[in-house]
């Protein structure tokens, strides 16, 4: 334990590695944070009551595993970063299948990553719209959306928000990959 405690201590004193923590600590602060900031319109007290009815062994109650509890917030970060794992597994298999894909994989070294990544990021906003509809129509079907609220106005700005949160959550990932311990 006192051996813990003083590796602890020692990782502490290196200048860089602190810094690298408290930006990681910093990050995770920022996500948590938008994980309980509620999507316009939405109701949360209809949440939590869909939430006490659901388990975590169903398929929403794994969603909102994944997403860090965001999704049964009805947060801006309620699709987390699935839409980008999403699209670099269907990047990742037209690799196999594509011949451009696969030259871009193995042939074109730093250029050809720069270009699936580009291309990974394009899809996943794609991807995000389409999910970010069904994550809406699913608040609605759980009956978690203001009933006074005329229903296509929330419906195009939530979407634009969800698609905004994903952005903002891979380039906080980005950016712990970069500065952080990541």
């Amino acid at each position: 334990m006192n051996r813990l405690i003083e590796t602890l201590k020692n990782i502490w004193k290196i200048t860089e590695l602190r810094n690298r923590i408290l930006f990681t600590i910093m990050i995770l602060a920022i996500y948590r944070f938008g994980a309980y900031v509620v999507l316009p319109g939405v109701v949360p007290s209809a949440l939590e009551a869909a939430r006490a009815a659901k388990s975590d062994t169903d398929i929403l109650g794994l969603l909102n595993i994944f997403t860090g509890g965001a999704f049964f917030q009805g947060a801006i970060f309620a699709l987390g970063i699935m839409p980008y794992i999403t699209s670099s597994i269907i990047i990742q298999l037209l690799g196999f299948a594509v011949p451009y894909f696969q030259r871009l994989q193995q042939k074109e070294g730093e250029s050809g990553r720069k270009k699936i990544n580009q291309i990974t990021r394009f899809l996943t906003l794609l991807i995000t719209l389409v999910q970010g509809g069904a994550y809406l129509a699913q608040l609605n079907a759980m009956e978690a959306v203001d009933p006074s609220v005329n229903p296509a106005l929330p419906i195009l700005g939530n979407i634009i928000i969800l698609s905004t949160g994903t952005v903002f959550a891979m380039w906080m990932g980005e950016k712990v990959t970069d500065k952080g311990i990541g």
